[in-house]
Formats: C-alpha cells, structure tokens, sequence
C-alpha cells in the first residue's frame, strides 16, 4: 500500500515562487516614494533582478540611462536568495537606495557621491528603511554592524554611521532630515537643461547643505566625525555666499 501510494503522487514542480521577496521589494519602493517623493522619472516602478550564482554584487540602474532600457533597476546576484540570508535583503535593498541617490526630485546625479562613497549614505537607508517597515531584529542587526564599521575616508578609522548619519538620523527627523537634503539640492544645485547636475560637491557645500536639511550648523558635528581641514572651512564660506538660498 505505502508503495502504491507514492507511485499515486504528483511530481513536484520545476520551479516554486517564492512570495517574501516581491513583498519586501514592493513595501521598500512604496515606503522610498512615500519618504522621499515619487519624482523617480516617468516610470513609477523600480525594476528588481535577481541572479543565484551568477554576477555576483549588485549595481543600479536609472532612468536616464540605456544600460537597463531607461528604467530604475536594482540588479543583484546572490548565492542563495533564501529568506534567512542577511543579504537577501540588504543588497537590493543597497541598490534601490542608489536610485533614491541619483534620481529624486525629478534630477538625475549624486552630486554627492564623492562625498559619502557606495556605502555610507547606503547605511543611513537600510537602518531607516528596516526601522520604519518595523523590521526590529534587521535594524537592530545592521546597527550593530554599521556603528562597528570604519573607514579610511576621509581620514583614517572614520565612522561614518557612529558619528555622523546616525546622529543625524536621531536628531533632525530621521530620513526626513535627508528627504531634505536632496530636496534642496534639487531646488539650489547646478544642473544642466535636461535635468542632470552638472558636477559633484566639495566637502564644504557638503556641510552647507546638511545644515540646511538638519536646521543647524552641522560644521561641528562634521569636525568631530571627519576632521576639519582649512581647506573645508573656506569651502563652507563659499558655499554660504554661493548658496544663500540654504538657511540654517
């Protein structure tokens, strides 16, 4: 009977959805529209591709760019994309924050990306992103790793989420405090007729601009995260001339 029974039984499908995924990419796109505004280019989709075992790592694609057909694109390659794998979540998540980056507030570019490198301001939001979707365990788990991290840039063993995107985080409104960072480089920051901006900030505008979105003089704050070199602060006082419009 036991064998009659097996031999009763359906094959087992070639291939079985997995429904976690497509649910986390949608709720992270929704929330990234919702926080930052939904000014993403003319499609109001992010384009989420996943390998397994192949192309590792991950890049970003954008609207303004043929590479990925002129759509914004999280592109990806793990492994595994099972749920219990960190990185499942935090790659696309990593990817979809550079198209938040470079393509909010209908301008395309980061002028800022010289500044803050692949993976800093990505810290700022993963930590923000798992908190608001109410991902307790994943937040507190990438704090604890980003608080630990350190970087050689712009000087030698900077903590860059300890001691400088967390506090912001913490103190000026959580991701609102970066909502208008990027908002008022949209309305202030040099860009060409299409839409793109037309060069990357110094360190100076860089302050100039946070203090702006944070609503105080962040030029402290930066000196005890980064150092605080001549050469910045006369690249703050031009900002201020070149920039009036950014109060604080």
């Amino acid at each position: 009977m036991e064998a009659e029974s097996e031999r009763q039984l359906a094959d087992p499908p070639v291939t079985w959805q997995e429904h976690w995924l497509p649910r986390f990419i949608n709720v992270t796109w929704q929330y990234s529209k919702a926080t930052y505004g939904d000014a993403f280019g003319p499609d109001p989709r992010i384009y989420s591709i996943h390998h397994a075992g192949r192309h590792g790592g991950g890049h970003a694609g954008y609207y303004v760019s043929p590479i990925h057909d002129y759509h914004n694109v999280s592109d990806c390659g793990l492994d595994t994309w099972r749920e219990g794998n960190t990185l499942a979540r935090e790659l696309p998540a990593h990817e979809i924050g550079h198209s938040v980056e470079s393509a909010n507030n209908g301008v395309h570019g980061s002028p800022a990306y010289e500044i803050w490198g692949d993976s800093k301001w990505a810290e700022f939001y993963i930590y923000d992103l798992y908190t608001a979707l109410g991902m307790d365990r994943e937040a507190k788990g990438v704090y604890r790793r980003f608080t630990g991290n350190t970087d050689d840039f712009p000087r030698r063993r900077t903590r860059w989420f300890r001691d400088w995107f967390y506090p912001l985080w913490r103190d000026c409104g959580q991701a609102q405090v970066m909502n208008r960072f990027f908002l008022e480089l949209a309305r202030h920051f040099p860009r060409d007729s299409g839409g793109t901006y037309t060069r990357r900030m110094n360190w100076g505008e860089y302050v100039h601009f946070t203090s702006g979105a944070a609503a105080a003089d962040m030029s402290g704050q930066a000196a005890r995260a980064f150092g605080w070199p001549r050469e910045w602060a006369r690249q703050l006082e031009h900002a201020r001339e070149q920039f009036p419009g950014i109060t604080y």
